[in-house]
């Protein structure tokens, strides 16, 4: 885990007097803490599909088993995910599920996190999960946030906490591993030739982060597709010999998040600011899958909890193989990172380089939006 991280016990002081000092401030509660909201997929959810009918679903042991309470929450890693240390940077407590029934009165202004294992860019991308909160869905909610909060401090102060929210958003791994490669021949990849499928989902995704925009985001960091080829998953399924990466599914990743971070710095021009960040997640996975022992892991290749080749088979379950220490191993799951390089990631988007976040840091982020705040 990384070293800035709080111990569970302290993670749960903290949340307490967060809470405690939140709780009576009323309408003013608004200017208490900046609110995140988290959009997306798996590596995102927070719970969401913990109430829902879908087999895409984290809330069975052994997820959750580093996690303070060392029970499943619905979060698709054994402890922490990424919104999770990033709600920890903004010095706030984790978003909830925004189905949760707890995400009520005051604890609405922390924000919400709406993400729904299994969805991507395209509405048709995990119908196999059958009942998920796909893109429009999610947004969907986020209007219906904004009038629940409107209800609790008015219109003018609704606006203004959207306006100077984080966001995070997190969607298009799915539109390849649960779409385009699902099955042989699937019915996208006799549609587009895998050039043309990329410039699809770029054009469609522009389409989100627009609505995103009219819906009042503007500080939304965007993350690209980690290395898709290289999860246990695809390396028991499709990868080459001595556990080389899936090659059709890295040239996937290679063609896309270079078009994506293109087409960031284009909105970003057309709404003359930066509101979107582009977050090379695949190379911040590179990182530590290439050079494992660099970053304290023993391996970046077998997952934690699987079966099968490279622990990369089906699901995680009771009936899995488990490793002993978890932060020994970069994967956690057949598809998911440990709760260790979520930390490695979200230390990677505080502090990286412009080859890392572009065009800026969420460090720098935070520091001037602070800024801008203090004289608004």
């Amino acid at each position: 885990m990384a070293s800035s991280w709080l111990t569970p016990t302290r993670w749960l002081l903290v949340i307490f007097c967060l809470a405690l000092s939140r709780r009576d401030l009323g309408p003013h509660a608004v200017e208490a803490a900046r609110a995140f909201f988290v959009f997306g997929d798996s590596l995102v959810d927070n719970g969401n599909n913990n109430y829902l009918a879908t087999t895409a679903r984290a809330d069975s042991p052994p997820y959750g088993i580093d996690y303070p309470t060392h029970m499943p929450t619905g979060r698709f890693s054994n402890g922490f995910n990424i919104p999770d240390f990033i709600s920890q940077s903004l010095g706030s407590e984790p978003t909830l599920p925004y189905l949760s029934p707890e995400l009520r009165g005051q604890t609405l202004l922390v924000g919400a996190n709406f993400a729904s294992a299994g969805i991507g860019i395209l509405n048709d991308t995990g119908v196999q999960f059958v009942n998920i909160i796909r893109m429009y869905r999610q947004y969907e909610y986020f209007k219906e946030y904004q009038r629940r909060v409107s209800a609790l401090i008015g219109q003018q102060r609704t606006k203004r906490l959207v306006n100077q929210a984080l966001v995070l958003i997190t969607v298009g791994g799915n539109d390849f591993v649960n779409n385009y490669y699902l099955v042989p021949f699937s019915a996208r990849s006799r549609q587009y030739a895998l050039p043309d499928y990329v410039k699809f989902l770029i054009s469609e995704y522009r389409k989100l982060l627009m609505r995103l925009y009219d819906l009042g985001a503007r500080r939304v960091l965007v993350t690209g597709t980690g290395p898709l080829g290289c999860v246990p998953a695809e390396l028991a399924m499709r990868g080459g010999r001595n556990g080389q990466c899936a090659p059709e599914l890295q040239r996937a990743a290679t063609l896309f998040n270079p078009q994506l971070t293109q087409m960031l710095k284009q909105l970003n021009n057309e709404y003359r600011s930066d509101v979107f960040i582009a977050a090379n997640t695949q190379l911040m996975n590179g990182d530590f899958i290439s050079n494992p022992r660099a970053f304290g892991f023993v391996t970046s290749k077998v997952a934690c909890c699987g079966q099968g080749p490279y622990n990369g088979l089906g699901l995680c379950t009771v009936a899995s193989n488990l490793c002993p220490n978890r932060d020994q191993y970069a994967f956690w799951d057949p598809f998911h990172p440990s709760e260790k390089a979520n930390g490695i990631i979200v230390q990677r988007m505080l502090t990286g380089s412009t080859e890392y976040m572009n065009p800026m840091n969420l460090s720098t982020i935070i520091a001037l939006d602070s800024k801008l705040a203090d004289h608004a």
